[in-house]
């Protein structure tokens, strides 16, 4: 594993960490001295580093504790993040290993808050037309890992991201399970109207007792009806509200995949045909996109 420190090309972390020491005028005993500090201040021993598991470290590649870890990024002045990368660790990649797991259920998803850096789309085809349906990725002449500190400008903390577990049948088939959702929380008052389709009618993201759910609601005095899509096989549940469910926001933007469409399970038969014959309808599942 090779790094990069101040332009010089480095090999193992280990090696990587003794040139940061050195470089910093440090001596084995000072880290020693400082690690004693940080683990005093935490009352765990795990937070110091003798001389001998030091030099274990530098030169045996020895793989430091996430205790030890901590520390020497602390008294190296280094993001605990660079340390991990050294390690073969890299918390830029989770946004792409996400998609590697689908857990069952709906939830908040808080997994992308620690990124340092987002590869983003810095130049885009000079041919490239908002209005029209295209091939993104064959728009983008360049990309670029751009810090997250550049991208501040855009920060809203009024949206909330979730995940539609991988068994959410709820609002099946224009929000899919697997879907990632972007929840305004601004919006978080229940709208009652008459809506033209399914797809002008709002989704909200609902936190109950038992977990997260996005559906459609509406308010019966002090009750919140969480409405399912009419295909799903989920029933409509009727809460107390806000003392068993409370609406987080609306859903106002979905990312989505449309090609690991799953056959439901066999206790959703009065519902299977109906969802067969939505799966044959590509253009409606595209106008779910956004709500």
């Amino acid at each position: 594993m090779s790094n990069n420190f101040g332009g010089v090309h480095m090999l193992p972390a280990g090696k990587s960490l003794r040139t940061l020491r050195e470089k910093l005028g440090l001596t084995m005993r000072d880290v020693e001295l400082s690690s004693a500090r940080i683990a005093e201040k935490y009352r765990n021993e795990e937070f110091s580093v003798p001389p001998s598991r030091l030099s274990d470290i530098e030169t045996k590649g020895i793989l430091p504790s996430i205790y030890r870890l901590y520390t020497l990024s602390v008294i190296y002045r280094r993001d605990l993040r660079e340390l991990l990368s050294w390690y073969g660790v890299d918390m830029n990649n989770m946004a792409a290993d996400l998609g590697l797991v689908a857990p069952p259920k709906s939830h908040v998803s808080s997994a992308l808050s620690g990124l340092s850096s987002v590869q983003v789309p810095l130049r885009m085809d000079p041919g490239f037309d908002e209005k029209r349906t295209t091939n993104l990725g064959r728009m983008v002449e360049q990309w670029g890992l751009v810090p997250f500190a550049y991208l501040a400008q855009f920060a809203n903390s009024d949206f909330t991201y979730g995940y539609v577990g991988n068994q959410d049948y709820t609002m099946h088939p224009i929000l899919p399970p697997g879907s990632f959702i972007q929840v305004d929380e601004a919006r978080n008052k229940v709208s009652e109207g008459m809506w033209r389709s399914e797809y002008e009618r709002p989704i909200y993201f609902v936190e109950t007792r038992d977990g997260h759910v996005c559906c459609w609601c509406s308010m019966r005095k002090e009750d919140l009806i969480l409405q399912p899509h009419p295909l799903s096989p989920v029933p409509v549940r009727v809460l107390r509200h806000p003392q068993e469910a409370e609406v987080i926001g609306q859903v106002v933007g979905v990312a989505m995949k449309l090609t690991e469409w799953r056959e439901l399970e066999s206790s959703s038969s009065p519902h299977s045909s109906s969802h067969s014959s939505s799966n044959s309808s590509p253009g409606s599942k595209g106008q779910a996109a956004l709500h």
